[in-house]
């Protein structure tokens, strides 16, 4: 945050400097917008931050095999993906969870030395992502992608139902701080508030804890994970005008 006052003179004597230096391209857009604000101001940053506990997941797990032509590599990871879905819809997940209509194949060659390549096979892939509702249900979820022939899991993304009304918490949060900042600074400089007169305000993600799984090896890992809290941060930067 910054205290400063501007008078006309002065920047136009600092206008010119940088027009003649050529240094005026290199200002920042918000150095570009402060020196607009010909008035006295104060600019302030209000932050917040609110944890919350997660009670969903979103899981991308993968089928990646290999086989002598494309059809049988297209077979083999179909069957994966079938049988993994079967199990999905046993254990209560909804169809519109779970997506997994993309596939990839693709030819795989031998480079021997001074000769030709040699096609060796095809390799085929496909993905699945499943929004899990139910996070008790999670570890059961990986461990029959595993038993299934899923053999990758690429991430697993915490996620809370209470996201929305946390943003807006956090949102109110930062709103505060940045007036009991403004407030606060004036006051010390034996100044006067007269208003706000800019808003600034990008919408920030919550941070969601992820985890990575990359190979059916670290089957045993889903009984050892911590879930960590979903964050959610907001910033607001504001200008006030000075009596």
């Amino acid at each position: 945050m910054t205290y400063s006052f501007k008078a006309n003179s002065f920047k136009k004597t600092v206008l010119t400097t940088l027009l003649a230096s050529g240094l005026l391209f290199g200002l920042t857009t918000h150095s570009a917008i402060a020196a607009n604000y010909d008035f006295p101001h104060l600019e302030t940053v209000g932050t917040s931050q609110i944890n919350i506990a997660p009670d969903m997941a979103e899981v991308s797990v993968q089928v990646n095999l290999s086989k002598d032509n494309a059809k049988e590599a297209k077979t083999a990871v179909d069957q994966a993906v079938v049988k993994f879905i079967k199990r999905l819809e046993q254990a209560g997940v909804n169809k519109q969870d779970i997506q997994s209509a993309n596939l990839n194949i693709q030819p795989q060659y031998h480079y021997p030395s001074n000769q030709p390549k040699q096609l060796t096979g095809y390799n085929a892939s496909r993905h699945v992502t499943v929004s899990v509702k139910d996070l008790a249900k999670l570890n059961d979820i990986l461990d029959s992608a595993l038993e299934e022939g899923i053999n990758r899991v690429q991430n697993i993304a915490l996620k809370s139902s209470d996201e929305t009304k946390a943003v807006e918490q956090a949102r109110q949060a930062a709103i505060k701080d940045a007036k009991q900042k403004a407030q606060s600074l004036a006051q010390g400089f034996e100044r006067e508030l007269d208003g706000v007169w800019e808003i600034r305000y990008l919408t920030q993600r919550p941070v969601q804890p992820v985890m990575m799984r990359m190979s059916a090896m670290e089957s045993d890992m889903a009984k050892s994970y911590q879930y960590g809290e979903v964050s959610v941060q907001e910033r607001v930067e504001v200008i006030y005008r000075l009596k």
